[in-house]
């Protein structure tokens, strides 16, 4: 009999332990931190166990972590929509969204553009946009994070675009019209990446979208 048939008959006679109990005292293994150090299975169990709880532990400060994380992204996005709708006038939605992405979520650049708008206005945030850019948001199901790899969206960023590392790109949409895209910019590679939930900023492009059209038309 080998290591396979004796492993074998102890699955198909699951009972055979519980009748043979004086085994997990009486036979012993080593030690799964003491290779030399020998140990009852009984004790061996108690370790794999210990070892188990260790991870749930962990499992669950990361979840709580998580939890905590989000809780307080969502109640900057609540600060943010409430500034939004206490401001005037298209210079103060723009002046409230620019600071609390700046100051509340400590993003240190930020650049916007609008297209299709009926308003006509001299201020950068309207200067025109390549077609490209414009079929490049136009595709965008999700806010892209990532490499700025468009090199008129990261001359937006102005004098600071040679160190851009890392952008995030929301479309701002009418309904499902796209009306232009708010840029972040961070000269960290890592702040803005591929894998990166991106549900807390497509609300920021939708409170956004919505407060400038009501004053833009």
């Amino acid at each position: 009999m080998n290591a396979a048939d004796v492993a074998r008959y102890l699955r198909e006679h699951p009972d055979f332990l519980s009748d043979h109990g004086e085994l997990f005292t009486e036979l012993t293994v080593p030690h799964p931190q003491h290779g030399g150090q020998a140990i009852s299975l009984a004790e061996r169990q108690l370790h794999a166990l210990r070892d188990k709880i260790r991870q749930l532990e962990l499992k669950l400060a990361e979840l709580i972590r998580f939890g905590e994380e989000n809780d307080e992204i969502s109640e900057k996005v609540h600060r943010l929509g409430v500034l939004l709708l206490e401001a005037h006038g298209y210079d103060g939605v723009r002046h409230a969204l620019l600071s609390s992405l700046q100051e509340d979520f400590a993003v240190p650049h930020v650049a916007l553009r609008i297209w299709n708008s009926v308003l006509a206005r001299s201020e950068e945030d309207f200067a025109p946009v390549g077609e490209g850019v414009r079929l490049f948001a136009g595709d965008l199901r999700h806010p892209y994070c990532g490499a700025p790899g468009n090199i008129e969206v990261l001359g937006w960023f102005g004098e600071v675009a040679p160190h851009i590392r890392s952008v995030a790109l929301m479309p701002l949409r009418r309904q499902t019209q796209v009306i232009g895209m708010l840029a972040l910019g961070s000269e960290e590679a890592e702040r803005f990446y591929p894998e990166m939930g991106t549900l807390y900023l497509g609300r920021i492009a939708e409170l956004a979208a919505a407060a400038l059209m009501a004053e833009i038309g």
